[in-house]
C-alpha cells in the first residue's frame, strides 16, 4: 500500500490508535466503516490463537461491507506489534498478519528489519511510533515506511517534545508518511497536524469514550468528565513514562502528586505481564485532549463529528472542501 492509496480510502485523514485492552474488532470495524484507519494491539487478542479469529472476522466483515458499498468502501485496518524483547508472541503475531495480509502495521518499542521485511513481503505498510529524532532515524534506517510522532500530551507512552518541533525536525530529512499523536481530539486539530507537515492525525483517547470500546462505563465517563488537568505523567506503572487519568490513580490509593520513579527494567509487554495488565486495566491511560470529549458516542458518530469539525476548520481558513479541491 502506498501513501496515496491510503489517503484515497479515508473520509478524513485520521488513524485510530491501538488501545491496549480497549481496542477490539467491534471498534476497529466501526472505525474503518466510518472512513478512518481502525487499529488494535495484537496482544489484545488472548490467547494467541484468538488473533487469527479476529483477523478473519475483520477482513471478512470489511470485505462484505465493501461489496455492498462500492461507492464508499471501508478504510484499511492496522495491527500494532510490540517489538520488545519481553513480547514472546511477536513471531506468531507477525505470522498471522502475513497470513491475512494486514494492510497496515504499527510497530512500537523496537525497530526490527525482519519484522518490516515480513510485512513488505505482501505489500503491507509499516508505521513506527517514536518520541524523538534518534528513534525516528533508527526506524527508517531499518526499513519502516513511515513514522508516528508521539508528542507531549499523547495518551499512554507519550514523549515530551512539542508537536511543532517534532514534526518540523522530522520533515527536514524525511518526506514519507507521518502521523502525529498528542492531544488530537477534534477535526480542527487534525487540520492543524496537516498544516504542520503531518499526513494524518493519530487519535486514541477520544475513542475510549465510544460505545464499541472495551472500557468500563466508569472509564468512559472519566474521559467525558476529564480535562488536561486530570492527566498525570509518570513511569511508575510500566517502567516507561506515560500519561494516565488522575482519578484512577487516586482510586488505586496513590497520591498522583507524589508518585515514585520506577525501574525501566520492569517493562513487561508479553502475554502474561501482570504489571502492564494492572496499569492499563486499573490505572487508566489517557491523553490531554479529552477536554474536547463531551459525551459517549458510537465510533461512527464521533468520526462524523470529526469530519464536520474538519470541514468547518477548512472553511474558516477559506479552504475548499477536500472533494471540491480534488475536482478543481
Amino acid at each position: 500500500m502506498t501513501l496515496q492509496e491510503l489517503k484515497r480510502r479515508l473520509r478524513i485523514p485520521v488513524i485510530g490508535s491501538p488501545l491496549f485492552i480497549i481496542s477490539n474488532p467491534d471498534l476497529v470495524i466501526a472505525q474503518c466503516k466510518a472512513g478512518i484507519v481502525g487499529s488494535f494491539p495484537a496482544l489484545n487478542a488472548r490467547p494467541a490463537e484468538v488473533l487469527d479469529q479476529w483477523l478473519e472476522r475483520i477482513t471478512t466483515e470489511l470485505a462484505e461491507y465493501d461489496r455492498l458499498h462500492p461507492e464508499r468502501p471501508s478504510a484499511p485496518f492496522a495491527v500494532n506489534q510490540i517489538v520488545h524483547k519481553s513480547n514472546d508472541r511477536l513471531e506468531h503475531d507477525v505470522a498471522m498478519c502475513v497470513k491475512w495480509k494486514v494492510p497496515l502495521i504499527i510497530t512500537s518499542l523496537g525497530a526490527r528489519t525482519d519484522v518490516f521485511d515480513a510485512i513488505h513481503s505482501y505489500g503491507g505498510m509499516v508505521l513506527h511510533d517514536v518520541i524523538d529524532q534518534k528513534f525516528a532515524h533508527k526506524a527508517i534506517e531499518k526499513g519502516a515506511d513511515g513514522l508516528i510522532l508521539v508528542a507531549t500530551g499523547a495518551g499512554g507512552h507519550a514523549g515530551v517534545q512539542s508537536p511543532f518541533a517534532l514534526v518540523q525536525e522530522t520533515r527536514e530529512w524525511f518526506d514519507g508518511p507521518i502521523a502525529l499523536s498528542g492531544s488530537i481530539a477534534t477535526g480542527g486539530a487534525v487540520l492543524a497536524a496537516q498544516a504542520m507537515g503531518a499526513d494524518f492525525g493519530y487519535i486514541g483517547s477520544a475513542f475510549i469514550a465510544t460505545k464499541e470500546a472495551n472500557a468500563t462505563e466508569a472509564y468512559k465517563q472519566a474521559i467525558v468528565d476529564g480535562t488536561a488537568q486530570d492527566i498525570v505523567y509518570t513511569n511508575l506503572f510500566t517502567g516507561v513514562h506515560g500519561n494516565y487519568l488522575r482519578p484512577s490513580i487516586v482510586a488505586a490509593g496513590l497520591d498522583p502528586d507524589n508518585l515514585p520513579e520506577s525501574d525501566p527494567s520492569k517493562m513487561q509487554f508479553g502475554s502474561g505481564g501482570s504489571t502492564k495488565s494492572k496499569a492499563w486495566r486499573d490505572i487508566w491511560g489517557c491523553g490531554q485532549g479529552i477536554g474536547a470529549v463531551k459525551d459517549v458516542q458510537t465510533a461512527g458518530e464521533f468520526v462524523a463529528q470529526l469530519t464536520r469539525e474538519y470541514d468547518a476548520a477548512r472553511a474558516r481558513l477559506g479552504m475548499a472542501a477536500p472533494e471540491q479541491r480534488a475536482a478543481a
